[in-house]
């Protein structure tokens, strides 16, 4: 059996149960979107009132920075990744992902490499700065050329491009990790296309996150020589040129925004037709679709640049393929809709944010797809309605989403369900607040407010406007507090759930809640796409038996991925430091437990 039936710090420390890892991924991932929360909450209270002085210029440059960070970095993928973890094994009728130990060191890496971005909040004492924060403070996307040396001689870019290296490393183990055990461990009769909608979208993310990741790490190692050794990848003076980055960041970016939105669409997709009572409408077309928007997410990067002066020709393609990008997207829409039509409504929770999704994510792609025309996203640019898009997106969006898969799977995740009044509570205080902070930054754009700027003057009329955002903010804030107490409220009130509280159509509802170590005392031959349910030609399967006919092997805990991936936070200390023998000691560390790790038994 695995280590994961026992308890104690050590069995946390040294687990390669992917459910466990799946946890801990969550738990992590939630401090951390508390954190940009925060972080948030203080920049809208800064802007609450014109020439407002709660934090300063420089202070304020470290929060927005972070807060973007913090939300895409370290939250909104991670927290993907806790389903990835948790559920895909189980809706793929496999016992653990294909590289358990891997798995592990991911989620460790992660964990150092998060930490070490928001160590810069108190590490100005270290570097003799003179003020206790030294935060990264050139924007989440580190425009070239303020992330040189010359504008930001002090350590705050270091942090950042040293902590996104090793969360970039992080991901590309989770992702190479993902592949193999979705095209290689799915049960007997899965076919691809028997696949969930959410393991089809998971499969998509983690080929976008293998492949658009390399992007930007090349783009930060040129950033790390510029900074380190003198060289000029981005200086115009010496014959180079920023806008370099800008390619090479929103050739990662924009995968990056699919990688954070198909999850959410997975889970929508599944939550739908089990509080429906129907099967997705035109699964095939939302399968295909998604891969589509993930082949076609390469190709629209440039609509980011379109105030860059790329001409004519560059910018009436990215202006082409940015609109077709549209049609699969809005093709799921209508899937999705067509879905809830005439089905057997159940009001969920779970449905609710799953709804909460479509509208929002229509509102976001509508001002998205304002941007394509480049004579309109010239007036957009910088400005508040940009704030306004990619808020609708990724918390309209991906956050509905996320929602909608934790109120969906908690009762799978720990054996409890969440209790759904204060479900239905937060689901209305986040909508209504993410409205009243979000819809009005359109107008506050159109009308002239720049993004990025730490106080307005009270003669540009938006001053109304900035005070509706900062009490929608503070309402968002209350329905995160309210959904802590929910959670918090579950471990001892919850109601105990069965192994299918919801009648769902995936594997994942036919094992106990939570699961065992093993997760199926037998693996299932899968017959059609929805198991569980009848269907013309298949009655439901049956639920394998309580209790494994014969042992069943699994493999041990191990302390080796946590022991190697504490070596990279150590090696990031030697440029940061500017001590050379630092970097020695975190290599020897990284290396010795690999080699361990290794050679180290499968079962231990």
């Amino acid at each position: 059996m695995s280590e994961a039936t026992g308890g104690g710090l050590k069995s946390w420390l040294t687990t390669t149960d992917h459910k466990r890892i799946g946890l801990l991924y969550f738990w992590t991932a939630f401090a951390f979107f508390l954190v940009g929360g925060v972080e948030a909450l203080v920049i809208r209270l800064q802007l609450a009132h014109p020439d407002g002085h709660l934090v300063g210029a420089e202070t304020y440059n470290q929060l927005f920075t972070m807060h973007g960070t913090t939300m895409i970095f370290l939250a909104l993928m991670p927290l993907g990744s806790s389903f990835f973890n948790y559920i895909v094994p189980l809706q793929i009728g496999a016992r653990d992902v294909a590289f358990p130990r891997l798995n592990a060191f991911s989620y460790w890496v992660f964990l150092f490499g998060g930490l070490l971005l928001n160590a810069s909040w108190f590490a100005g004492p270290l570097f003799h700065a003179g003020v206790l924060n030294v935060a990264p403070d050139a924007g989440w996307f580190g425009y070239a050329n303020l992330t040189e040396r010359q504008y930001s001689p002090g350590p705050n870019i270091d942090f950042w491009l040293l902590g996104l290296q090793i969360l970039g490393i992080s991901s590309l183990a989770a992702g190479f990790n993902f592949v193999v055990t979705i095209l290689n461990l799915r049960a007997p009769g899965l076919k691809m296309m028997r696949l969930p909608t959410f393991s089809w979208m998971t499969l998509v993310t983690n080929f976008l996150i293998i492949t658009a990741f390399p992007v930007i790490t090349v783009g930060l190692l040129f950033l790390m020589f510029d900074r380190f050794f003198g060289t000029h990848f981005y200086v115009r003076e010496a014959g180079a040129t920023p806008v370099l980055w800008q390619h090479l960041f929103w050739l990662f970016g924009h995968p990056e925004v699919y990688i954070l939105i198909l999850p959410a669409m997975g889970i929508v997709s599944d939550v739908l037709p089990t509080f429906s009572r129907k099967p997705l409408f035109g699964y095939t077309v939302v399968v295909y679709s998604g891969i589509l928007i993930g082949f076609m997410g390469w190709g629209v990067w440039s609509h980011h640049m379109f105030s860059v002066g790329l001409g004519p020709i560059a910018d009436s393609v990215f202006a082409a393929t940015t609109m077709l990008i549209a049609v699969p997207t809005g093709v799921k829409i209508f899937n999705w809709i067509a879905t809830l039509w005439g089905g057997d409504i159940r009001g969920t929770t779970a449905l609710h944010f799953a709804v909460g999704f479509i509208a929002m994510f229509v509102i976001g792609g509508l001002s998205g797809v304002s941007h394509a025309s480049p004579p309109a996203d010239l007036q957009q640019t910088d400005s508040y309605y940009v704030v306004a898009h990619i808020h609708y997106v990724f918390f309209g969006g991906t956050i509905f989403g996320l929602f909608a898969g934790v109120y969906y799977w908690w009762p799978k995740m720990t054996g409890r369900l969440l209790d759904e009044t204060l479900g239905k509570v937060h689901f209305w205080l986040q909508f209504i607040g993410m409205n009243l902070a979000f819809f009005p930054m359109h107008f506050i754009g159109l009308l002239g407010m720049p993004r990025r700027v730490y106080t307005y003057s009270p003669d540009l009329g938006v001053s109304d406007l900035n005070l509706v955002s900062t009490i929608g903010a503070l309402l968002i804030g209350l329905s995160i507090l309210i959904f802590v107490v929910n959670l918090w409220r579950s471990r001892t009130h919850g109601r105990p759930a069965s192994n299918d509280p919801w009648g769902g159509a995936t594997l994942e509802w036919g094992i106990p809640s939570p699961p065992p170590p093993y997760n199926f005392s037998v693996i299932p031959t899968v017959e059609s796409r929805l198991p569980r349910w009848r269907t013309e030609r298949h009655g439901p399967m049956k639920d394998p038996p309580a209790r494994p006919p014969a042992p069943i092997h699994m493999p041990g805990g191990s302390w080796w991925p946590i022991v190697a991936a504490f070596g990279l936070p150590v090696m990031a200390l030697a440029p940061l430091t500017h001590t050379l023998w630092v970097v020695f000691v975190g290599a020897a560390i990284l290396l010795f437990g690999i080699y361990r790790w290794a050679f180290e038994p499968f079962e231990v």
